[in-house]
């Protein structure tokens, strides 16, 4: 009986605790839904043109031979001699750069009526280099191709244009896309009925500059001519786009 009791009270004494401890514990968190902003997503573009400043010319050297031995040590003789004329013209070695070295081997075409069992044969083979030349003087740029074609290159990959330092433009272009994006959101909001706010979000979409490209302007037959080599180098585009987000007020 004794026993009993002590149980019944210890059962007694615990049952009012627990019912205070549940009272006093803090209720479930709510976080509420943010609000909406009412907000306009417009993007924005502009362009600028900008004179380049440096160019990168491609002289190429391509030989054929019996051997792929004869093939590479042809076009080194004359990729050594294209690269002592543009030397010769004050361009510096940091800006003298070998962009392409190849040497595959020509096969034979195989004739319709040849037996299947009969593989291609190798014929010869062919080597080429190309050079690509950057010239921080853009008059240089006739006279580097001409200077490369008289000391043997038979090829004239082609040449780019471009600026040495572009921060400047890109600049004057992300400012011009700003504008146009501002002048966009207002004409929404007045469209609207509604007063243009704040700025609540502004990420720049991409800048850069579009390259002035000639392509491939001379080849072997070309390079027989006597003429100097014309080059213009124009105007680069330098663009910019922006995407911002603007408070509306009613």
């Amino acid at each position: 009986m004794r026993a009993a009791l002590a149980c019944l009270l210890l059962i007694a004494a615990t049952v009012p605790i627990t019912r205070a401890e549940a009272q006093e514990a803090p209720p479930f968190p709510h976080n509420p839904a943010p609000a909406v902003v009412p907000g306009i997503t417009v993007q924005g573009t502009g362009e600028v043109r900008a004179d380049p400043d440096e160019a990168t010319v491609r002289l190429g050297v391509v030989a054929q031979a019996p051997t792929a031995r004869a093939a590479q040590e042809k076009v080194n003789q004359v990729a050594n001699a294209v690269l002592a004329a543009i030397r010769g013209l004050g361009v510096e070695a940091a800006d003298v750069q070998t962009s392409e070295l190849n040497l595959s081997p020509i096969y034979t075409p195989v004739r319709p009526d040849t037996p299947a069992q009969n593989p291609e044969r190798i014929s010869g083979y062919m080597a080429s280099n190309v050079v690509s030349v950057r010239l921080t003087k853009l008059d240089l740029v006739g006279r580097a191709i001409d200077a490369g074609l008289g000391a043997g290159a038979n090829q004239v990959e082609g040449v780019s244009f471009g600026l040495r330092d572009d921060r400047a433009a890109r600049t004057r272009a992300l400012e011009q896309a700003v504008a146009e994006a501002r002048g966009k959101a207002q004409a929404i909001a007045g469209a609207l009925g509604a007063r243009l706010g704040e700025v609540l979000e502004v990420a720049e979409g991409g800048a850069g500059v579009v390259s002035q490209f000639v392509p491939k302007v001379m080849s072997m037959a070309m390079a027989d001519r006597s003429s100097a080599t014309p080059v213009s180098a124009g105007q680069l585009t330098v663009s910019a786009s922006v995407i911002v987000r603007y408070r509306i007020v009613q």
